[in-house]
């Protein structure tokens, strides 16, 4: 493509825009979306200004420090904590406006002129008034990008935190002010002492002076404890909003109905209605995706519930959600379908996590010499005298299911239980009446009184006071004491989902593998075809990194994830899942962008159970949320008096994963 330009023929690039253009884009300014990150860099790079001189006084009379006299925000104060501390709440404002905060948008809006109004008083900088004029002018004209919402308790947690704070730090400086008045030079008077707190909380030297190095003692406590006090306020007030993670009865009767329709897909379709997830639907309604947030991350699990073709309607709904609060999209554990539609539809970015291992009924066998291993394991337990009943749960009696639901709850390796994105967090509820539990027994010893026993032939007379041997286990049933559980739950019509393995620690070694086996072979009769077993980690990297002619990158990271087994039991999910001989299926991890993945990772392991904070006390007034009825529609219990939940609001079992140990007996 060509041009004429004063009689020259001058040739132009396609798609490159012509000088015309250039300018008239420069003269737009910048693009809406691009407002927030341009107002975090400039708040930013006033923020490290700050920090640095207060940290250093090089910095602070170098020419380094010249910018603080034109950019907006930054301070030219000759004092280091004022600097420190204005530069450490800039920097906190900073994220709040990448993040796309209303309240952050609001105290910048508020700040820029008090910043213009000084820059003309003080400084006498036109330069300065003119920037700090013209980043208020596009704070102001694209107010609308500024759309998230914060914490809506921080209206009354962050200046009621200011408030105590305030007053207590109040307090503490001046018994600290109080304890040195004999070092100051003068007589101080009571109003000086005063002062002379309020200011150092404030980071500037009050009207009280201090023989030696007393000045240092005082101003640096003072300093910190008022830039405690605006940090706390400033993060109460900007924090991301923290839902109650509740999933209500009209969305689990939703889910339900997507998972009858569409369950047959996803093998963790089923985890989707943790009780402690929240749900976003498709407009038609015939897709959702359900989520937690945690540290500030929306956090999915598994592919979208519900028909595929209306799979982007339910994401573009979570995305929508995820920029309102200003939450972190991520999604843990989809598909490589899954996750194709999330990068297409979202814009996101995918890495693999793992894999899933999934057992097809009709081709497994105990025998040949890759099963020799399992075979030998099996026959030598059940020669032990264990059974094993595989059952649906709508088939357990109700009092072997409650002596079920104790165990599980006492054999948990750890008060914490884990487990989200491969947990139900509950058995025996009646509304999973399709999910399967295997269990094994241990024959019982022989009575001293067999001969009396129905098998002897004889029974007791009716009337006859029961003996005293005769009393029975807590767990005991008619096939002997429950020693190890294993429960799958529905995956749609022909398959099931392993969700939970616990066992009794003085059982035999090898009940986990026994029960597997047993659940396979009672697969056919419960019309199952396939079965997903464990998730292994990073299986890729483990079974390329163990091969001959492995290079040194991928043996470095294999080596890593062995040492990392030793917490996470990375190596040994992986051998374990292998006995099986099953297919492996990919799962991803899905994020927006890469320097999210540390935040994601933490948030994972907090959803997980591998990390714990501790949970902030309700406000006076404020009620905490009431826990859902025992003898609710979709409770656990339906009868009244019943022995409360199995914590629905946390995973099954140390390990968090399906399938982590101290579930394996490895």
């Amino acid at each position: 493509m060509s041009v004429t330009v004063d009689g020259d023929k001058k040739e132009s690039v396609p798609g490159r825009p012509g000088r015309a253009e250039q300018v008239r884009r420069v003269l737009r300014g910048p693009r809406p979306e691009r407002i927030p990150p341009l107002a975090a860099a400039v708040c930013a790079l006033a923020g490290l200004i700050g920090v640095a001189a207060g940290l250093s006084p090089a910095f602070r009379h170098g020419r380094a420090h010249a910018p603080a006299e034109v950019l907006p925000g930054a301070t030219g104060s000759p004092a280091p904590a004022l600097a420190l501390g204005s530069g450490v709440l800039l920097l906190l404002l900073a994220h709040g406006l990448g993040r796309r905060k209303r309240r952050a948008w609001r105290a910048a809006a508020a700040l820029l002129p008090l910043g213009a109004a000084g820059q003309f008083a003080y400084r006498q900088s036109a330069l300065g008034v003119v920037l700090s004029l013209a980043v208020l002018a596009l704070l102001v004209v694209h107010r609308r990008e500024f759309s998230a919402r914060s914490d809506p308790r921080g209206r009354r947690t962050a200046p009621l935190a200011l408030l105590l704070m305030g007053a207590g730090s109040l307090g503490l400086g001046l018994l600290l002010v109080g304890a040195h008045s004999g070092q100051a030079l003068g007589d101080p008077t009571g109003a000086d002492l005063l002062r002379h707190t309020a200011y150092g909380l404030l980071g500037v030297e009050g009207p009280v002076e201090y023989a030696g190095d007393v000045s240092w003692t005082v101003g640096h406590p003072l300093g910190a404890l008022g830039l405690l006090t605006a940090v706390v306020t400033v993060h109460l007030a900007l924090r991301p909003e923290r839902p109650d993670a509740r999933l209500s009865e009209d969305d689990e009767l939703r889910l339900r109905d997507l998972l009858a329709r569409h369950g047959d897909r996803d093998s963790l379709g089923h985890f989707a209605l943790r009780r402690d997830k929240s749900a976003v639907f498709s407009p038609s309604g015939k897709a959702a995706v359900c989520y937690r947030v945690v540290s500030g991350v929306m956090l999915a699990s598994g592919d979208p519930v519900g028909d595929v073709e209306a799979w982007p309607g339910a994401i573009e709904r979570f995305m929508a959600t995820a920029r309102e609060r200003s939450w972190t999209p991520a999604v843990m554990g989809c598909s490589r379908t899954g996750a194709e539609v999330w990068t297409r539809e979202a814009g996101l970015d995918a890495l693999e996590l793992g894999d899933e291992a999934v057992v097809d009924v009709a081709d497994f066998s105990l025998s040949g010499r890759a099963m020799r291993n399992v075979r030998q394991m099996v026959n030598r337990i059940e020669r032990s005298g264990y059974t094993t009943r595989v059952r649906r749960a709508h088939d357990v009696p109700d009092d072997e299911l409650a002596a079920i639901r104790r165990a599980a709850d006492e054999w948990r390796g750890t008060d914490t239980e884990r487990g989200f994105s491969m947990a139900l967090g509950r058995i025996g509820d009646p509304a999973d009446g399709d999910a399967v539990i295997a269990t094994a027994h241990r024959a019982a010893p022989a009575s001293p009184h067999a001969d009396a026993s129905p098998r002897g032939g004889a029974s007791p007379h009716p009337d006859a006071p029961p003996r005293a041997d005769a009393s029975p286990h807590p767990d005991a049933s008619p096939h002997g004491d429950l020693k190890a559980i294993i429960h799958f739950v529905p995956w749609g019509t022909d398959g099931m989902s392993l969700e939970l393995m616990r066992r009794d620690r003085s059982a035999d070694p090898g009940m986990n593998e026994l029960l597997i086996v047993a659940a396979l072979r009672a697969a056919p009769g419960l019309k199952v075809g396939r079965v997903s077993l464990n998730f292994a980690m990073f299986r890729a990297a483990l079974a390329r990194g163990e091969r001959i002619g492995a290079g040194p990158v991928l043996r470095l990271w294999r080596g890593t994830l062995i040492f990392l087994s030793r917490w996470f039991q990375i190596e040994s999910l992986y051998k374990f899942n292998a006995k099986f001989r099953p297919r492996w299926e990919p799962r991803f991890v899905v994020f927006r962008k890469a320097r999210d993945l540390p935040r994601i990772g933490f948030a994972a392991m907090r959803a997980e159970g591998f990390v714990t904070l501790p949970s902030p006390r309700p406000l006076p007034g404020r009620r905490a949320p009431r826990p859902r009825r025992p003898d609710a529609r979709v409770g656990p219990y339906a009868e009244e008096g019943a022995p409360p939940a199995v914590r629905p609001a946390r995973g099954p079992e140390p390990g968090g994963i399906r399938g982590t140990p101290p579930r394996l007996s490895i």
